[in-house]
């Protein structure tokens, strides 16, 4: 089967009936994220600083980061280069492009800055590896085929304050992680309480910037599919952030007690 037929065919699963799908789908996203939560107020997800043999063979940070995030890039490319319903309207391809551009930067730059990064555990990394696979589909669908927006949809308030607030959050998200690449000088071991940014306010200031940026992202969309996934990354990321912000805590008498978990000024 070549390139064109898997295109025709997903051109001619072009019903209704897929689009009850994705919004089933978009509630099983959230379901997934609410579960993670309660999942996580007992036990550490097994990553970087909680990484562990117990959770399946470790992969090379690198690798891994890389792997696991390429189907949120390939899949909506490719969704959109088979020509979908809705591929060609402006807002539809600006909306698709933001998607592309942060997982552009998650699985070919972000990967190739990681220092010393500690290995990721086999189940975790296959575990997020089918949540892009899935978020992937769910996004990259809904925008090359199912969402329409008015003529002037790109310069709507909904739009226009989505839009700025998903480059804010994004901006946000890079510093942070800046900020944390550079804790340590070359040679140095040991962890350090980050500072400057927005590590001021949060303890979870990567986390806060994306939260910011899918946020910004589903008002920019305004489709239940970027609304889903805006939720789950506000539950499995606040819960992340809150098992960094008490182990800050545990860690260094001095950590500075203003610091919100992930919310500056609320939570």
């Amino acid at each position: 089967m070549g390139v064109s037929d898997v295109c025709g065919l997903w051109q001619r699963v072009s019903e209704p009936e897929e689009q009850r799908l994705l919004e089933l789908l978009s509630y099983g996203l959230v379901a997934v994220g609410a579960g993670s939560a309660v999942l996580l107020r007992f036990i550490h997800m097994p990553y970087g600083r909680y990484s562990s043999r117990r959770f399946g063979w470790l992969l090379p940070a690198r690798l891994a980061w890389a792997l696991q995030e390429l189907p949120s890039l390939l899949i909506p490319i490719w969704l959109a280069a088979c020509g979908g319903a809705v591929t060609a309207a402006w807002p539809n391809r600006i909306l698709l492009g933001c998607f592309i551009v942060h997982y552009v930067q998650r699985a070919l730059i972000f990967p190739f800055l990681i220092r010393e990064g500690k290995p990721t555990p086999f189940f975790t990394f296959v575990l997020a590896l089918l949540f892009c696979v899935y978020n992937g589909y769910l996004q990259g669908r809904s925008l090359s085929n199912y969402a329409k927006y008015p003529s002037g949809w790109l310069k709507d308030p909904c739009f226009i304050t989505g839009f700025m607030g998903w480059l804010t959050g994004m901006a946000v998200n890079i510093h942070s992680d800046h900020i944390l690449r550079n804790l340590r000088k070359p040679g140095e071991t040991g962890y350090k309480i980050p500072r400057g940014g927005m590590f001021e306010y949060v303890s979870g200031a990567n986390f806060f910037g994306e939260i910011l940026e899918w946020f910004g992202f589903a008002l920019a969309c305004c489709t239940i599919e970027s609304l889903a996934f805006a939720l789950c990354t506000l539950f499995i990321l606040g819960s992340r952030a809150k098992q960094h912000h008490q182990w800050y805590l545990e860690k260094f008498e001095d950590y500075p007690k203003n610091r919100k978990i992930v919310i500056p000024f609320v939570y």
